[in-house]
Parts: structure tokens; sequence; C-alpha cells
């Protein structure tokens, strides 16, 4: 009896703990933790990273996974993953932020869709911007880097060892500025641009009163919105692009201990 419950304390120091933070970083990061992607493969592909990082993740020693110390152990584990899936996870809110915004000043805000990775109404907008994103992301690795960094974080975090302390949770929540300031810049071409066409519209209605505007505005503001979109696009790729990398950035400092 003694014996198999020593083994349970071993499986649980070895393979437990890395599963749990892989799990959790699954479920949070953008594309795995989508609700397209079954519960069941986040699962097994959390066993197979946990059963082949086993053999070089540091040992946090033996501890009783029943007592107060194995649960607290347990709940580090899945916030240092979950974390690391946020921190990304905000790169594609501030996307649909930013979309949204442009939506509206669209008239395009009524024309609604149904997001495949969160299963909530989006802007028809924002799920463009959406693919855009996954398509940058994946252009760029991002999906093996947020692996990559997962696995440095078990060497420069150990299970059972230090956390990210206080500096560490300030990063991220200072991160969350990061996804206002890139809806900002996502947005602001294309908001600016609008503002001018409805105050040369607002103009053209003290010139000719007798001008129906809202047949003749409506649409041709949301023409001109996706041409000032088009025109707009090397900067706002150039924008995802700057926001993915300071997000790896903020991943790898905040891993290695170094905020």
């Amino acid at each position: 009896m003694f014996a198999e419950y020593f083994e349970l304390e071993a499986l649980v120091n070895e393979f437990v703990l890395p599963f749990c933070r892989i799990g959790a970083m699954l479920m949070a990061a953008p594309m795995f933790g989508a609700r397209l992607v079954p519960a069941r493969v986040r699962i097994v592909l959390a066993l197979v990273l946990a059963a082949s990082l086993a053999a070089i993740i540091p040992s946090p020693g033996t501890i009783d996974p029943l007592s107060a110390a194995g649960f607290l152990m347990v709940a580090q584990e899945i916030l240092i993953g979950a974390t690391m899936g946020f921190m990304v996870q905000m790169v594609f809110d501030a996307v649909i932020i930013g979309s949204q915004t442009i939506a509206m000043s669209m008239g395009l805000g009524f024309a609604m869709l149904v997001d495949p990775q969160r299963g909530m109404n989006v802007p028809i907008l924002s799920q463009f911007f959406i693919i855009l994103t996954t398509m940058m992301f994946l252009a760029l690795n991002g999906h093996l880097i947020l692996i990559e960094v997962l696995v440095r974080s078990f060497i420069t975090l150990p299970p059972g060892g230090a956390s990210f302390g206080t500096d560490g949770i300030w990063t991220v929540v200072s991160w969350g500025t990061q996804m206002f300031a890139g809806a900002i810049l996502i947005a602001l071409p294309a908001v600016v641009a609008l503002l001018v066409v409805n105050l040369a519209y607002g103009v053209i209605s003290r010139a000719a009163p007798t001008l129906n505007l809202f047949a003749v505005g409506f649409p041709s503001t949301i023409l001109l919105g996706f041409v000032i979109l088009q025109y707009s696009l090397q900067t706002t790729l150039a924008g995802l692009t700057n926001m993915l990398d300071n997000v790896f950035l903020a991943l790898r400092a905040l891993s290695s201990g170094v905020t």
C-alpha cells in the first residue's frame, strides 16, 4: 500500500504538475483554446507534451499530492499556464476591439457573425480581422514559439518552485494596456479617414439641404470604408506583427523571471 502511494507521489511530481501547466495554457491560448477544438484533442495534446518533457523537467521533490502544499502547487501550475495563454489571447482581443470601432464608424455595426473561436456574436469585420490575425500568428510560427516559451518556463520556473511573483503579476496587468493601445493603432487610420468623410457629408448637407444623406451617405460610407481598409492594410499588418513580437518578448521575459 505504501509503495503504491509513493508511486502516486512520483507520478504527481513528474507528470501531473507539468500536465496542469500545459493544459491550462492550451485552454487559454488562441487557436488551441478555440471552441472548434474538442476538449479531448487538447487533453491528448497536453498529455503528449507532458510525457515528452518528463525527462527534462526538474523534479520538485517528494510532495504529498493530497496535502495543502500539493493542491497549492497544482493551482500555481494552472495559474502559470493560463497566464501565458491569456497574454497571447489579449492580442486577439485587441484586434476585436479595434475592428469593432472601425465597423461602427463604417455603419457595419449591425452586421453580426458568430465567432467560432468564442461562440459569441461579433461584427463581420471583426471576423475578417480575426482570420487575418490568425494567419499572421501562424506565419510567424506563433504556435511553435508559444510551445517553446512553455518548455523553457519549466527550466526557469520549475514545478513546485518560484512563480511569477509580484513583479511578474504586475507585468501581466501592465500588458493589458498594450491591448487597448494596439486596438487604437489598428482602428486609428480608418476611423480618422471615416471621420473626414462624415465631416464632408456634414458640409454637403448644409450646402444642399434637400439631398437625402441616408440614401446616399450610408452606402457610400461603407464603400469608402472598404477602400480605406484596403489602402491601410499594410499598416494594419505591420501593427499586428509588432503586437505579436511584443507579446512573445513579454512571455520570454516573464518565464525567465526578467520583468
